[in-house]
């Protein structure tokens, strides 16, 4: 069997229809069997619009990276910096929105590599720590990071649709 490597490529302008399907699909994967199909449907109505998908990717603080396996996406990543963070604003800090791994491509190390491509970004950037909102009955997520040293914080209320959800909020330190 031979090995390819998994590769971390910055997503552009050009790639948002890409992304823009990509979100809504593994958003859809993930959540779409535990939540109600309006709520589903209610968010993702405002959540993925080509103008918004458009509007992120153009934000110099946020950064999409996609993970490619043999030139196809495999899952993706988005990291918010300084202003584009949807919390914690004013602080040294690198916020992981997304994170997600087509489910075909699951149990390749790929969100393994994301998640460390992010704490990486991190250091590098001489950041304080790096967040992120993980939904509380996501057990499988809250284990992955812990794994990476991630330690639940706070919560803060999430609005599926008309569902009203709790975000548990998880950072991890960064040692220089």
């Amino acid at each position: 069997m031979t090995h390819h490597p998994i590769i971390i490529q910055k997503a552009t302008l050009a790639d948002a229809d890409t992304l823009l399907n990509l979100s809504k699909k593994t958003f859809f994967d993930f959540f779409g069997h535990l939540n109600d199909r309006a709520n589903m449907e209610a968010y993702a109505a405002t959540a993925f619009t080509p103008q918004k998908i458009q509007a992120e990717i153009s934000n110099p603080d946020s950064h999409f990276y996609f993970a490619m396996l043999n030139n196809q996406i495999a899952g993706y990543l988005k990291i918010n910096f300084g202003s584009a963070q949807t919390e914690l604003h004013n602080t040294p800090s690198l916020e992981v929105e997304r994170i997600y791994v087509l489910a075909e491509h699951h149990g390749k190390k790929i969100g393994h590599l994301l998640l460390n491509f992010a704490i990486q970004t991190a250091k590098d950037n001489a950041l304080d720590y790096v967040w992120l909102g993980v939904w509380e009955h996501n057990h499988k997520a809250i284990s992955f990071y812990e794994k990476h040293g991630f330690k639940t914080f706070g919560s803060h209320p999430f609005m599926l649709g008309g569902d009203k959800q709790t975000d548990l909020l998880m950072k991890k330190e960064i040692t220089a």
